[in-house]
């Protein structure tokens, strides 16, 4: 079994996560050798009737997923190792787990005109038009590039890539590094920001960093100016909500009209499994309406062959 410890720990599972997993299918195996039942070979029915053994021990219902999670890679294992050819965990859904949060999504066009409509050169103060046009280029990575808060915090002049058009983003513990393509709108900014307006910021608040994006106080941190733009675009957008929706909303829009690998490439996600999350903005009412009447549901089948085909 360390062969498996080690597959989880190749996955990007932290150590504490795969000795959970691990311990999960110890419980596993026990429950199957009980029940004189191959664990290698098991079947849809086999893990409902696995799955309704932990409900009538009194295992809570995020607990049983946990389990059924864990399984999920066990099984993904051993298709790596050719010993079976299919997972029958990915049709096993919990009811009564809450899902996700999900986010009210703005469509494109929507956002394109909140980025263009952001206005920076009404402002009669130039500190205040220099801020507004930092801010408006942090608009733009958030709109265009879909990044959060903390990726915003860590860019560097560095990974700005004007002649390539392209802005690099570091890997973090949740995230994967990435190169992602800027508009053409976003260089001529960039240009103006990197060669005039990030030094006169830096002057400004007798600053020496490294950072590409200099805050007007002493920290190195954008929270509050991130919390600020956000507040100044809810007064104009009643549809904004926060910047995770937004960030939701470019993922959408890129599991609609890329496949899942790209997608989960251009969102940073470790796993594809996170972007595939994304597929259920469109599908949630109806996948209520199915959990209504079944307490094992049948989980986005046809989002497995989504994935299948654009792979």
């Amino acid at each position: 079994m360390n062969t498996y410890k080690n597959y989880l720990l190749s996955k990007g599972f932290s150590t504490a996560t795969s000795e959970s997993y691990y311990k999960s299918l110890l419980q596993y195996i026990t429950w199957t050798e009980n029940n004189k039942i191959e664990a290698e070979q098991s079947t849809y029915n086999e893990l409902i009737s696995y799955v309704q053994h932990l409900k009538k021990k009194g295992v809570k219902q995020r607990t049983t997923q946990l389990n059924i999670t864990s399984l999920k890679h066990y099984f993904n294992w051993l298709i790596k190792r050719e010993l079976r050819d299919n997972n029958p965990t990915l049709n096993i859904n919990i009811k009564g787990i809450k899902r996700r949060k999900l986010y009210n999504i703005i469509n494109k066009i929507t956002l394109e005109k909140i980025y263009h409509n952001y206005e920076v050169e009404k402002l009669n103060n130039k500190e205040n038009q220099s801020i507004a046009k930092r801010n408006k280029i942090i608009l733009g990575l958030i709109i265009y590039q879909g990044l959060g808060t903390l990726e915003l915090n860590r860019l560097e002049l560095i990974d700005v890539k004007l002649r390539e058009g392209k802005i690099y983003i570091k890997q973090s513990r949740r995230s994967n590094e990435r190169t992602l393509k800027l508009e053409a709108h976003q260089i001529l900014d960039f240009m103006e920001y990197t060669l005039k307006i990030r030094a006169e910021l830096l002057v400004k608040n007798n600053r020496e960093t490294d950072l590409l994006f200099i805050s007007k106080g002493t920290g190195n941190h954008l929270q509050n100016a991130i919390q600020k733009l956000l507040q100044k675009l809810k007064k104009k957008h009643k549809e904004i909500e926060s910047l995770k929706q937004i960030r939701a909303s470019v993922i959408t829009y890129w599991v609609k009209n890329y496949n899942l690998r790209e997608a989960q490439y251009f969102a940073g996600h470790r796993y594809v499994s996170s972007t595939e999350n994304y597929l259920i903005n469109d599908l949630e009412s109806l996948q209520e309406e199915v959990n209504k009447y079944h307490p094992i549901s049948v989980s986005y089948t046809h989002l497995r062959a989504h994935e299948t085909r654009h792979d």
